[in-house]
């Protein structure tokens, strides 16, 4: 008996959805995750591969939970709206979980706390926020950074790149005074190049916890995301990862091994 035409274009349709595994189903396939190609030590590719504290730490967990990751490399300024309207199951970038993003994407537990960095070359007149006013200071669209300095050196000139690289580039140059950067990112930046003669000239500690961006309402991801990241550092595998990429940096209590 022949099948019906809508019998056979539902059937089609099924597979093309089940093949794609994007923007929903924890269990359909391989999970579509966006991140950064060039912030050491967060999200960076290294000889085709993607890594850095907060991809390595994402493998650990999906690795925990039975899940298939794809990294794909695209900028900060549209990350979350990548993630909002489904183009990626995961947001994986060090991202600060703020009041503003939750109104777009939900996130994972806490895994980490953002500490950002002014970054100057030697002979720029920049030692922390108070003397930021009049220059030209970069930062990545859309970032913690980028709020940060409109809120603490309202009378700095904000120049927004799309990405780490552009400002670094622009920082070397001259073309811009200063920067602010994550921390760990700052301060690799200066110790890899010595002849741009870098430094982080005050670093600023806060609050704000990093969190995987999912879809809003997309519990079952995120609950699985949660579980992975709970065994993961109560096993030791937060800190070994953490010590790899962030070897200077502090590990809140939360996050050492035995934790519940």
């Amino acid at each position: 008996m022949k099948k019906s035409l809508a019998a056979v274009v539902g059937a089609v349709l099924v597979a093309v959805l089940a093949a794609c595994g994007g923007g929903g189903d924890a269990g359909a396939g391989t999970l579509r995750v966006g991140t950064l190609s060039d912030s050491k030590p967060n999200a960076y590719q290294e000889n085709g591969v993607f890594t850095g504290f907060d991809n390595e730490l994402l493998k650990a967990i999906a690795a925990n939970q039975n899940l298939k990751l794809e990294f794909v490399s695209t900028e900060f300024a549209t990350l979350l709206s990548q993630v909002a309207n489904g183009r990626f199951d995961i947001g994986s970038s060090a991202i600060s979980q703020t009041d503003e993003r939750r109104k777009t994407v939900d996130f994972s537990l806490p895994y980490n706390y953002q500490s950002l960095g002014i970054e100057t070359r030697e002979g720029v007149a920049i030692t922390d926020e108070n003397s930021l006013a009049g220059k030209r200071i970069g930062v990545v669209q859309g970032t913690v950074s980028d709020n940060w300095l409109a809120a603490n050196a309202p009378t700095a000139q904000a120049v927004r790149f799309p990405q780490d690289a552009a400002t670094l580039a622009a920082l070397k140059s001259g073309a811009i005074d200063g920067a602010i950067f994550d921390q760990a990112t700052a301060e690799d930046y200066a110790a890899k190049n010595p002849d741009a003669k870098l430094k982080v000239v005050k670093a600023i500690t806060t609050t704000i916890p990093h969190g995987f961006a999912v879809k809003k309402g997309n519990t079952e991801l995120a609950g699985k995301i949660n579980a992975g990241l709970k065994a993961v550092i109560a096993d030791g595998t937060w800190e070994k990862v953490h010590q790899r990429f962030e070897p200077n940096a502090p590990v809140p209590a939360e996050f050492k091994a035995g934790q519940k």
